[in-house]
C-alpha cells in the first residue's frame, strides 16, 4: 500500500528570516533555494515581496532559477501586496500566492480594527485577485490558533468558495497544545462544508517549544501540507524544524503512514549551507 503524500513547503527564506540576524543577501537566498530543490521541497516560499525592493528581487531570482519545486510569494490581502507578489512570480515555472489576513478577536479589533464581515470581505476579495494571476492560491487566517471556532470555519468556507487551495492553520504566537491543536483541525475538517475541495496546511512558531508535536498532531488530524524552516530558524523562538518533522515520520512510518518525498540524506548538506548563510 503506497502511503499518503505529505506536502512539504519551506518558508527558510521568508519566515525563517524573519529571525533576528538572519538576514540573507540574493546569493546566499539563492543558494538556500537550490538546496530546497535538491531536497525535494515542493513549495519553497521564496520570500514576502512588498517588504522590500530586496526580497522582491530575490523572489524574482528564485522564480527564474528554481524549476523542481513551486515557488511561493507571501501577500497581505491587500490588492498593492498581490499585485507585487504576481510580478515577483512571473518568471516560476509553478507559481503560489500566498494571502492572509489576521481572525482572531484580539487581531482583528487591535491590529486591523475591522468588523469580522469586513475580514470576510477583504479575504475573499484577495483570494480572487490573486487567482487572476495564479491558479494556485493559498489563504491562512493569521492567530487561527485563538480564533473563534464557528468563525473561522466560516471563513474558511468562503475561501475555498473564493478559489483558495490551500488553507494554512497558522498559531501565530504558538499558543496552543499538540492534543488541543490536533482537535482543532479535525473539527475544522468536519465543521466546513467545502473542506474537500482544499488541502489543509499547518503552520507553526516553537515559542513553547511544541512546534514539531502540534504540526505532527494536526498532520495526525487531517492536515496534508506542513510548514516548516530548516534548522527550525524563524522569528523569536523559530517554527518548527523541517528535519524534525520530516525525520520523525521516517522513523515512525508505522504510526505516520506518509510520505513526505525529501532526499534525507540531503538533510546534513541544507542544514550547514542555512548554518553559514
Amino acid at each position: 500500500m503506497n502511503n499518503e503524500n505529505l506536502i512539504i513547503f519551506d518558508t527558510t527564506l521568508r519566515d525563517g528570516e524573519q529571525s533576528p540576524g538572519a538576514s540573507m543577501d540574493i546569493d546566499e537566498k539563492v543558494q538556500i533555494a537550490s538546496v530546497l530543490e535538491e531536497l525535494n521541497v515542493d513549495i519553497i516560499e521564496a520570500g514576502f515581496p512588498i517588504a522590500s525592493q530586496g526580497d522582491f528581487k530575490a523572489v524574482q531570482e528564485i522564480s527564474r532559477l528554481i524549476k523542481g519545486s513551486s515557488i511561493c510569494a507571501l501577500a497581505r490581502a491587500l490588492n498593492k501586496d498581490i499585485e507585487i507578489a504576481a510580478e515577483s512570480l512571473i518568471d516560476a515555472k509553478s507559481a503560489r500566492i500566498h494571502t492572509f489576513i489576521a481572525t482572531s478577536p484580539i487581531h482583528m479589533e487591535k491590529k486591523l480594527k475591522m468588523k469580522p464581515n469586513e475580514v470576510i470581505k477583504t479575504a475573499v476579495k484577495a483570494i480572487a485577485l490573486a487567482k487572476s494571476f495564479t491558479d494556485d492560491v493559498e489563504f491562512s487566517p493569521e492567530d487561527a490558533g485563538r480564533s473563534d471556532l464557528d468563525f473561522l470555519c466560516e471563513v474558511i468556507e468562503e475561501a475555498i468558495g473564493a478559489g483558495a487551495k490551500t488553507i494554512n492553520i497558522p498559531d501565530t504566537v504558538g499558543y496552543n497544545l499538540p492534543h488541543q491543536f490536533g482537535n482543532l483541525i479535525n473539527k475544522i475538517i468536519k465543521n466546513v462544508s467545502n473542506s474537500n475541495q482544499a488541502i489543509f496546511s499547518v503552520h507553526w512558531h516553537n515559542d513553547l517549544g511544541l512546534a514539531v508535536g502540534n504540526s505532527l498532531a494536526a498532520i495526525l488530524n487531517g492536515a496534508r501540507q506542513v510548514e516548516c524552516t530548516i534548522n527550525g530558524l524563524g522569528e523569536r523562538a523559530g517554527n518548527a524544524a523541517l528535519e524534525e518533522i520530516v525525520m520523525a515520520i521516517k522513523t515512525r512510518n508505522d504510526l505516520m503512514p506518509y510520505d513526505t518525498g525529501i532526499k534525507t540524506e540531503l538533510i546534513s548538506k541544507a542544514s550547514k549551507i542555512v548554518s553559514n548563510a
